[in-house]
């Protein structure tokens, strides 16, 4: 983005139409830019070759974005409309914003593939096609860039799939972080790849089989050797599939073991206050007797 910085106040009226001129026009500015990120590079997007590019002048594209770095901080928003990405979770939780209740810990802590870490994998490698049909996105970003509306709709995505095991707000706010890290992480590696083979017309295989004057050099290196000769690149395994089930594997076992400190924690009777002696099985009880849970239904009952 160079030295241009956007107006905060004016990217927010722009990704979330509060006093802009949202319409057609401007996402026709905003499409034409995007696909000549894709096709050369975040470099070759300016107002004058998205104007060129629509048939315009700049002064005509001025009156719908400021400037640049406004109309990248719209491409950033615009790419991430994915249904993978955005769709908000159905769930039916009422307890979401909190993972807990009178009752304990959520009954989704069992780490059901089908429940948070399917989400979860689906989610990320929706970031990572993202990533991988607009690599641009890795440079256009920043720590103060604000987000529209689809990387909020994102965010809510993952932070709702990660609310259901009941971890704490923070750590769920700390999940949702590590993965989105993880998948930027990897996204960048297989970027520099593409990029790679794409400015020098040489495979990245090509070029690292044609290093025989380097690996002439490594037999030095009694690990590598042994490694290289028990045949540990003959099938590398796939970075990202890799690294991602490494990443949920342990946050499943985070997720079981806040499931146990909380069967470990006593409660109180919720009718006399008295201490309840946790047994570690099943929901944890409400009342400490059966004189209470008697009571308490009387009360509910009127």
């Amino acid at each position: 983005m160079g030295s241009q910085v956007p107006d905060p106040e004016r990217t927010t009226e722009l990704l979330w139409g509060t006093g802009s001129r949202r319409g057609l026009d401007l996402d026709t500015i905003v499409r034409a830019a995007i696909g000549i990120a894709d096709a050369e590079g975040l470099g070759a997007v300016s107002m004058r070759r998205v104007a060129e590019q629509l048939g315009f002048t700049s002064m005509s594209l001025y009156r719908h974005v400021p400037g640049k770095a406004e109309l990248l901080d719209l491409m950033r928003d615009a790419v991430m409309a994915i249904p993978e990405w955005t769709a908000p979770e159905p769930t039916g939780h009422d307890q979401a914003d909190t993972g807990r209740t009178d009752t304990g810990p959520s009954v989704t802590r069992s780490g059901d593939p089908a429940g948070w870490r399917g989400g979860i994998e689906a989610w990320a490698r929706a970031g990572l096609a993202m990533y991988r049909q607009h690599p641009w996105l890795l440079e256009s970003g920043g720590p103060r860039t604000v987000p529209g509306p689809n990387a909020v709709a994102g965010f809510e995505r993952a932070l709702a799939l990660v609310a259901t095991t009941g971890l704490a707000p923070s750590q769920i706010v700390a999940v949702v972080t590590l993965v989105g890290g993880f998948v930027e992480s990897a996204a960048r590696q297989m970027v520099d790849v593409v990029t790679a083979e794409r400015d020098t017309g040489v495979t990245h295989e090509e070029f690292w089989t044609s290093r025989g004057s380097l690996f002439e050099h490594l037999d030095r290196y009694p690990t590598l050797r042994r490694i290289y000769e028990q045949g540990g690149y003959d099938e590398p395994v796939d970075p990202f599939e890799f690294g991602l089930r490494r990443v949920l594997d342990g946050i499943d076992t985070l997720i079981r073991d806040e499931s146990r400190d909380d069967s470990r924690v006593g409660r109180a009777c919720t009718v006399c206050g008295s201490p309840i002696e946790p047994t570690g099985k099943g929901r944890p009880k409400a009342y400490c007797s059966r004189a209470c849970q008697q009571r308490a239904y009387r009360d509910r009952v009127g």
